[in-house]
This record gives structure tokens, C-alpha cells and sequence, in this order.
């Protein structure tokens, strides 16, 4: 077993321009200056939207839980002047608004909002999902408990399907104070989270605490039942005022290949993986093929992989075997050696880190050949698998895939699994079809046509888990406007779980009042914030508004990731990830740009030549009030804002 290899240095890649270039874009400083007699604009405080935040598809306030981290936003003092809570509650509190599977979504998201993260443009993105994963460990860890509502407003909700946009919004409903009951037709609840995924990327004990947390507050369950068929929608819509639709995804595609219909050993991922999460498939052949690319292909592989086969059976032993569990009980007594994995793609779209755990532990991969056809034996069972290299590229939206003629070849198979999609099953629910196999629903997740039916997840478009779980806040919100009788609102256009500076205000216990008539100029009000503006629902921050060159190299701080060779991934279902220690998890905290949002580093208040901007005394001051700008001393000279790693400083003022 080895651990992540040691960062070695890179150099900083934010400069623009090599030594020696005079590009004409490059434009002197002073020259700014120089236009402070005719300029008319001053710096204005803009609250933008970081880029983790736009990329992240369950729309978590990333940057203020790592601000909390840090220790820029501290927790609320009690009236002894001592914090209320640990800043890791406080920040796990402030992650959990938006997902409250931190410690799943920890270890398997494949991260999008570090794809997005500005540091990117420095050195390295921050470590998001390490620092994710660390709060949900310590929130596990403490029992940590989310806080039941007051009261409740007496209104009935039903969910369809238990998985994470289910759970997502049945959570988010009971903050809310509604009464949610799911529906699953499983005998335990996670729908993918559980059986779509390895219990070695998601150990069973630390997705039990999280689910039965959503439970505690007052959610209900009706477990083994499938709505369409043991309960009707019609008995659903007398009991309940308002129906959620979060069923999974969790049938496959058949191999889009000639001899594949009707074939035993030619099974769908789903299949394969639910097969082995149930605990009834402990073994596979000793050939297998994998046809796909993404994280689920991956999956897939490493199981088999870590599987093996069956290598003697003795006639007992199947003697002794009951139907349907067949390969458990053979493979409970007999001995297995390592599979052969080969796993063949069009094109690949799974995690680089997967790809390179795959690929350590001694599978093939095949990038650029697709099935063909399956070679079966006289028991009309599958022997093998034959592909062709193909080229494929994207022509008006669509995939073109063109095959290589004379490039077919064989691949030994004693099992073949289809990793290339999902299907839904809407048996009973048929009046909800698009027509696509899928559901057609607005931007809050209404159904078309189905007033108080909203939906959200894999009915809408098979994605990540995140997206579920971002669908299920979404449509809570939606669901609780229409129980109210509320016409169901527009979103905003960037839509994610915003800071609120006022909440800093109120938890300081200062007070806004509401404002009557037009404001000539901000800055004497106390009814307002001075000179600030939240522009996060429309605005998200680019790295070009940030003084990256505020930042010095500082490597990221990585979790330990457990390597397995070919021979190690045998039998091995041992997490292979470690979280971050507390030091860790700090300083990876403190490589966070901030982007959009003041992170009190005074550069504004050293560089301005005017002393315009000042810091705020610190009773009116909180996070994101860190400093303001007196404008009768202010001539426009732009320093701050060039200066402002963060590009919290806009200068705006007057346009």
C-alpha cells in the first residue's frame, strides 16, 4: 500500500505576461491615478458568488465554512462572551443548510466546485471535499443533531423514494415544519448512496448516522413499499397535500450490442452493484469486461477486481447452494483468485483519481473501442466480447461515433457488465412519462401540469449525487410556497445558498429597521449597510477581478489516499481514504481566496494615499464588514480595488 506522493513544487501561474513582454492590454497603475480629477467612481462592497459555489450542484455556501475554519467568521457569542458552539459545529451547521450528507458527499463527490475553485489560477485548487469530509467525520463523531422546528404547520408531504434527492428534500420540509413521510420500496433507505455505490467508498455505518440524523427530525418511512403498485397515487393524493417524485435511477442499459438481449451473464451495472451491496454476489468469473467510462464503470471494476473468481467448486458445495443466492454460497466455500478486469470506453468521463486507482490496481482500461457483439457458447451463456476502435467526437450537440473497420478483436469474458447509463422505473406512475423515460418539471421543480407534484434527482436527468441533493432543496422550497398557498416564485439565477450578512447583524444583535422613502447617499444611515451590495444571485466572481498576486505558493494539503496493487486489491474492502487532521484542515481552510467576499486582509486600508478607507469600529463590525470608505475623502483613485485579493471592491459607485 502506498500513500499520495508528495507535492513537489510548481511555479505560480497567475503572471499574464513573461519577463520583458510589454503587451498593449498592460496599462500603468499611476495612470489611474492620473484620472482622479474627472473619474466618478469610488469603491462599492460587492457580495459575488465564488466559482466552487456556481460549480457546486447542491449549491453549498463553500466559502463561508471555510472562512469559519479559518477563523475569519467566528461562531456566536453567548451572554457569557464565550462561542456558543465549536467553530466545527458552527461550520458544519452552515455546510449542512445546503447538504446534509457531508460525510458521504465527502468521500465521493467528484468535486466540480475544485474544477471551478479561482486558486486553480495560483497553484492548486483548494481542497474542498477534504475539508467537507472532515466535518461530516466530527459531526458524526459528537452526535451532532439538527434542530427540530418550533412548530409545526400541520401540512402533509409524501416522498417517492428514498434516496438523496428524497432525503434532501424530506430535510429540508422538516426544518421547514411540514410533516414528510418517504416512500421506498427498498427495506432500507440511500437509493444509489447505498446500493449504486461500494460500501468501501461509503462505509455503511457513516451513511446509517447521516440518514437516521434526517430521521430524528420527525421524518416517517413506509420501507418495502412501491408506490404504483403496493399504494396507489390515487390513496398517496388523499393523504398527503403535497407529493415529491425522487425515485433513482436505478435500472441499467441493456449492452447496445448484437447477442446481448437475453444473455445470463450480460448484466447491467446497477445490477451488478446492487447485487453486491445486498451482499448476494460475492464472486465473479475470472475474465470480466466492463463496457463504459464513467465513476460508475469504476465501481464496477474495482469490485470485480477485488471479487476474483471462483477457482474450484466442489459438487457439494453446489448441491448445497439456494436458488437465487447462488454465487454467495459457492463463493462463501470455495477459494477465489483475482479477476481479470478489462474495462473498454468510447470516450472516458469518470474521475481522474478513479481512473488512477483503477489503474494501480491492475485493470485495463481500453479508451476508444465499442462493443460489437457478444460471442456465446453452446449453454448460449457469453464467452467473450468483441469491440472495434472507434473515433468519436461531438458534431451539433450530438456524440458522432465512427468505427475503424479491421480493428475488431476479441475479449475474453466470463462476465460482461453495461456501465453506459440508467433507466427509471415509472410502473403505476406512467401519467408523469415525458415520453423519455424521464419527468418534465420548471425551475423549481414542479411537474408541467401537476400543480403541488414537484420532483427532483435522477426523474429529471440521471447526474451526480449532489444534483439530487441540490434538486431536493430546491423543490422543498417550492413544495413549501405551494402548502402555503404561495404562487410558487421565479429563481434567481445563480441559485445557491447565499451568506447572509444580515444574519452576522442579527446574531451581534443589531437591528435594521425597515427603510421608507428614497436614501440620498449611505453612508449616515444606520438603517442600512454602508455602501454595500449582494449581487451573489446574479454575479459570479472570475479570477480576473482577484490581485492573485496577493497569494504566495502554498501546496495543498492532501488526504491520504490509499493506493492497492493488483495483488493488495484482492478481498480488500477497507476504506481507502483518510480525513484531514485538525492542523490539516485548517491550513487547507486558510489557502481559500475568499473569493468575493472580504477576508480582512488590510490591503485596502495600507495602499489607500487618501486614508478614504477605514475599518469599521468593531461594534458595527462582523464578516463582510470589515472595512468602509468615507467618500469626502475618496477621489477615485481605483487603489483598493486593484489591491483587493478577493474583489470584494468594486468601483462602481456612481454608474
Amino acid at each position: 500500500m502506498s500513500a499520495t506522493p508528495e507535492t513537489t513544487n510548481v511555479k505560480l501561474t497567475f503572471r499574464h505576461f513573461k519577463d520583458g513582454e510589454k503587451p498593449d492590454s498592460y496599462k500603468r497603475w499611476q495612470e489611474k491615478i492620473f484620472q482622479a480629477g474627472w473619474s466618478y467612481k469610488c469603491p462599492t462592497y460587492i457580495q459575488s458568488t465564488p466559482p466552487c459555489q456556481g460549480s457546486c450542484p447542491s449549491g453549498e455556501d463553500i466559502r463561508s465554512y471555510l472562512n469559519i475554519v479559518r477563523g475569519i467568521e467566528k461562531p456566536p457569542v453567548g451572554a457569557d462572551g464565550k462561542p456558543v458552539m465549536p467553530w466545527q459545529e458552527y461550520a458544519w451547521r452552515r455546510l449542512t443548510e445546503a447538504n446534509p450528507f457531508p460525510a458521504v458527499m465527502g468521500r465521493v463527490c467528484p468535486a466540480p466546485c475544485e474544477s471551478g475553485c479561482n486558486r486553480n489560477q495560483v497553484e492548486d485548487h483548494v481542497g474542498i471535499n477534504s475539508v467537507e469530509h472532515y466535518l461530516g467525520e466530527y459531526a458524526i463523531k459528537n452526535n451532532l443533531q439538527f434542530k427540530k422546528p418550533e412548530k409545526l404547520t400541520g401540512k402533509k408531504v409524501a416522498v417517492i423514494g428514498g434516496g438523496p434527492a428524497g432525503l434532501s428534500v424530506a430535510y429540508q420540509l422538516a426544518l421547514k415544519g411540514h410533516s414528510v413521510t418517504i416512500f421506498d420500496d427498498h427495506d432500507k433507505l440511500g437509493g444509489m448512496m447505498r446500493y449504486g455505490i461500494p460500501g468501501y467508498r461509503t462505509p455503511r455505518e457513516v451513511l446509517d448516522a447521516e440518514i437516521q440524523r434526517i430521521l430524528n427530525l420527525g421524518v416517517e418511512t413506509r420501507l418495502n413499499c412501491k408506490v404504483g403498485v403496493d399504494v396507489t397515487l390515487e390513496q398517496i393524493r388523499k393523504e398527503f397535500d403535497a407529493v415529491f417524485l425522487g425515485l433513482g435511477a436505478q435500472g441499467g442499459r441493456q449492452l447496445p450490442a448484437e447477442g446481448a438481449e437475453n444473455t445470463p451473464n450480460v448484466v447491467t451495472a446497477t445490477a451488478f452493484l446492487k447485487a453486491f451491496n445486498d451482499g448476494r454476489l460475492k464472486s465473479v468469473g475470472k475474465n470480466v469486461v466492463v463496457v463504459g467510462g464513467g465513476d460508475t464503470s469504476m465501481d464496477v471494476a474495482t469490485v470485480a477486481r477485488r471479487l476474483g473468481h471462483i477457482d474450484k467448486v466442489n459438487p457439494t458445495d453446489w448441491e448445497k447452494a439456494i436458488a437465487g443466492q447462488l454465487a454467495q454460497d459457492v463463493a462463501d466455500i470455495s477459494r477465489r483468485e483475482g479477476a481479470n478486469v478489462v474495462l473498454t470506453s468510447v470516450f472516458m468521463t469518470a474521475s481522474k483519481h478513479e481512473i488512477e486507482h483503477a489503474q494501480s490496481e491492475g485493470i485495463e482500461i481500453m479508451q476508444g473501442w465499442m462493443p460489437v457483439k457478444v460471442i456465446k457458447g453452446p449453454d448460449g451463456r457469453a464467452t467473450a466480447l468483441r469491440v472495434k476502435q472507434c473515433e468519436a467526437k461531438m458534431v451539433a450537440g450530438r456524440l458522432d461515433i465512427k468505427p475503424i473497420e479491421g480493428t475488431e478483436k476479441d475479449l475474453p469474458a466470463d462476465l460482461i457488465v453495461s456501465a453506459i447509463g440508467q433507466t427509471i422505473d415509472l410502473t403505476g406512475l406512467s401519467e408523469f412519462d415525458n415520453g423519455k423515460g424521464g419527468v418534465s418539471a420548471d425551475r423549481n421543480y414542479q411537474v408541467q401540469g401537476k400543480p403541488g407534484v414537484f420532483c427532483g434527482g435522477d426523474v429529471i436527468r440521471p447526474h451526480l449525487l449532489t444534483t439530487a441533493i441540490g434538486h431536493g432543496a430546491i423543490a422543498a422550497d417550492g413544495i413549501d410556497q405551494f402548502l402555503q398557498g404561495l404562487e410558487v416564485g421565479k429563481r434567481p439565477k445563480i441559485d445557491v445558498h447565499y451568506f447572509d450578512l444580515l444574519r452576522k447583524y442579527h446574531e451581534k444583535g443589531v437591528e435594521f429597521h425597515e427603510i421608507h422613502g428614497p436614501i440620498r447617499g449611505s453612508s449616515e444611515s444606520k438603517d442600512i449597510i454602508h455602501n454595500f451590495d449582494n449581487r451573489a444571485d446574479r454575479y459570479i466572481i472570475p479570477h480576473t477581478e482577484l490581485f492573485l498576486g496577493h497569494f504566495q505558493y502554498t501546496p495543498r494539503n492532501k488526504r491520504k489516499i490509499v493506493h492497492l496493487t493488483k495483488e493488495e486489491a484482492l478481498g480488500n474492502f477497507e476504506e481507502r481514504l483518510e480525513p484531514l487532521n485538525d492542523q490539516q484542515v485548517v491550513a487547507e481552510a486558510k489557502r481559500c481566496m475568499s473569493c468575493g467576499l472580504c477576508f480582512e486582509c488590510d490591503n485596502c486600508v495600507v495602499y489607500c494615499p487618501q486614508t478614504a478607507v477605514y475599518r469599521v469600529k468593531k461594534t458595527e463590525a462582523t464578516t463582510g464588514r470589515y472595512v468602509a470608505t468615507d467618500y469626502d475623502k475618496c477621489i477615485g483613485c481605483h487603489i483598493c480595488h486593484d489591491v483587493c485579493p478577493t474583489g470584494y471592491i468594486q468601483m462602481g459607485l456612481g454608474e
